[in-house]
C-alpha cells in the first residue's frame, strides 16, 4: 500500500487537472458503474451532441429504417407495381416515399402483405418525423449565453488589500437582468488524519450580483484573513493543484430565460502584480464605448503584491 503523507506535509499533487471550465474532462476521466440504460441519458446525449454529429446521426437512422423496410418489401417485390424484380434500390426508394410522405414515382403496393408493411412504415414515419421535429425544437430553443471571460485573472492590491480580479463581458450587448456570480476555489488539502482531499471553498466577492449586466463586469475577491487564498503565493497555488471555478447566471432580456456561463482559472492563468487595462472610452459625440479588443490585456504595476 502507498505510504500516507504525514500530518502537516504539503502533498504532492497526484490528481492532476481534473476540472476545466468547471466540468470534468471526459477524455481524461474514466467513470465505471454508470447507468446508461435510461432514455433520459440518450435524450441528453442527443441534445448535447454537436450539430454535425446530430445531422449525421439523423441521416444514419433514416437510412437504416429505410433499409430495413426495403428488406421487408423485397420478400414480396413482385407485389410492388412498376418495381423492377430483384432490384433492392427500387424497394429502398419506395420505402423513402412511404417514410417521408412524398411520392415521385408510380410505384404502389399490390398485395395485402405490401399494404400492411406500407401502413406500418407510415406509422413509423409519423413517429420518426415527430421525434426529430421535437428534438430539433429542443436544441434550437435552449437558452445560450455569449459571455466571454478574460483569459487571465490578476491578483493586485485594491484598497490596500490583495484582490483576485477577472472580467466578464456580454458579447450580445443586450441586457442580462439580475446577473449573479458564484466563485469557488478547488484545491488539494490533507486532513489531520492524513487523508488527501480535493476540497471546494466558496469565495466571498466584493459584489456578487449585478442588476443589469450589459457590457463588462469586473468580479473581485478580497484576499483577507478569512479567504482560503490567504497566505498563498504562486508556488503554493501550483503545489495545491488550485483552480478557480466561476459560474455566472442571469435572465436574458431577449430570450426571456435564464442563461448560464462558466469558466475556470488555474495557477498558470493567474498574473500577479498586474491590472487590467481600461477598455472604456468617451467618444467625441459624448457616447461611451468599450473596446473588447483590449479586454484581455493587462499592465504591470510598480506596487508589489504581498
Amino acid at each position: 500500500m502507498p505510504e500516507k503523507p504525514k500530518t502537516g506535509e504539503t502533498p504532492r499533487p497526484r490528481f492532476g487537472r481534473r476540472l476545466r471550465n468547471g466540468v470534468a474532462r471526459r477524455r481524461n476521466t474514466l467513470v465505471r458503474g454508470q447507468d446508461r440504460s435510461r432514455f433520459t441519458d440518450f435524450y441528453h446525449a442527443v441534445l448535447t451532441a454537436s450539430w454535425g454529429l446530430f445531422i449525421l446521426e439523423v441521416a444514419a437512422a433514416f437510412a437504416i429504417i429505410n433499409a430495413l423496410f426495403a428488406v421487408l418489401y423485397s420478400w414480396d417485390a413482385a407485389q410492388i407495381a412498376h418495381a423492377r424484380p430483384g432490384n433492392f434500390w427500387d424497394m429502398y426508394v419506395f420505402s423513402v416515399q412511404i417514410l417521408g410522405g412524398v411520392s415521385f414515382s408510380d410505384m404502389a403496393p399490390k398485395s395485402v402483405y405490401a399494404d400492411v408493411v406500407a401502413v406500418a412504415e407510415a406509422l413509423v414515419g409519423i413517429l420518426f418525423l415527430g421525434i426529430i421535429a421535437a428534438v430539433m425544437f429542443a436544441r434550437l430553443s435552449r437558452p445560450t449565453a455569449r459571455v466571454v471571460f478574460s483569459k487571465v485573472a490578476v491578483i493586485v492590491p485594491f484598497e490596500g488589500v490583495p484582490t483576485l480580479m477577472f472580467r466578464a463581458a456580454n458579447q450580445r450587448g443586450n441586457q442580462v437582468f439580475d446577473a449573479a456570480a458564484t466563485v469557488s476555489v478547488a484545491m488539494e488539502v490533507v486532513t489531520t488524519e492524513g487523508i488527501q482531499l480535493f476540497r471546494l471553498h466558496e469565495l466571498e466577492l466584493a459584489r456578487s450580483r449585478s442588476p443589469l449586466f450589459a457590457l463588462s463586469w469586473t468580479i473581485m475577491h478580497p484576499i483577507t484573513e478569512k479567504s482560503p487564498l490567504y497566505g498563498l503565493d504562486a508556488a503554493a497555488m501550483g503545489a495545491r493543484d488550485l483552480e478557480i471555478l466561476i459560474l455566472l447566471s442571469g435572465r436574458d432580456e431577449t430570450l426571456a430565460d435564464t442563461i448560464y456561463a462558466r469558466h475556470s482559472y488555474t495557477p498558470e492563468h493567474i498574473v500577479w502584480g498586474h491590472r487590467f487595462v481600461d477598455v472604456f472610452a468617451e467618444e467625441p459625440d459624448g457616447r461611451f464605448s468599450i473596446d473588447l479588443r483590449r479586454f484581455h490585456d493587462t499592465e504591470q504595476l510598480e506596487i508589489k503584491v504581498q
